[in-house]
């Protein structure tokens, strides 16, 4: 199959992704007064090609926590293969706790460094954020590993295009809506700058109440 090659055991029927086919882009994350707030737009492309537009890149976590991906879609769905498996253990001690934010955000850190340490990296750049206890936490982590937490976050392009924005007109106490109209902004500049964007949107909203992930809209 293109883009896949036999593993380097000898005998052995398990495959390498060798680079990433289907793709999704930005993913945006910002803290505001009462929680976190995530934005993707809904895109995949095949190669160069703009394929699938109704694409969902984030996903909630357990209670605290929700995540966005952009990079290859079928790692991400291994991935929350991996968070579905850790959020039932975590439900199975019945003990009254359950994984915040920053305890999943650090469970995918090891687990994408493991990954690139044996050659076979999931071909995603991760924001998770959440809030527990009232204390919030917003964080990224990279294909290989690389991690930090911050006020606003984003990957890909969001990265050179988003952040400058963010950093000039983010502020602590923003509300709701405040926070909702700066990520917009940024996904407007991202489907005019970055030729992987559709103006198709979603934005997700985490709170102590729980998570709200919008309808998609343009």
């Amino acid at each position: 199959m293109p883009g896949l090659m036999l593993a380097s055991a000898a005998g052995s029927d398990s495959q390498r992704t060798l680079y990433p086919y289907v793709t999704g882009t930005s993913v945006v994350g910002i803290k505001y007064k009462d929680g976190i707030l995530l934005a993707a737009d809904m895109g995949g492309s095949y190669g160069s090609t703009l394929r699938y537009k109704t694409v969902e890149r984030m996903k909630p976590v357990g209670k605290h926590s929700i995540i966005g991906a952009s990079g290859e879609l079928s790692d991400f769905q291994e991935i929350m293969r991996y968070l579905d498996e850790l959020i039932l253990n975590d439900n199975m001690w019945d003990d009254g706790n359950s994984l915040g934010p920053k305890e999943v955000l650090n469970y995918l850190t090891r687990v994408m460094y493991n990954r690139r340490n044996k050659f076979n990296p999931l071909w995603n750049s991760l924001v998770l954020g959440g809030i527990k206890n009232g204390q919030k936490y917003l964080g990224t982590v990279s294909m290989i590993g690389v991690h930090y937490e911050d006020n606003h976050v984003a990957t890909g392009f969001g990265n050179h295009l988003a952040r400058p924005i963010l950093r000039d007109e983010w502020h602590e106490d923003m509300t709701f809506e405040e926070g909702v109209k700066l990520l917009e902004k940024c996904m407007r500049v991202l489907l005019y700058r970055d030729r992987s964007a559709v103006n198709k949107l979603q934005i997700a909203k985490i709170t102590e109440e729980g998570v709200t992930i919008s309808q998609p809209y343009s």
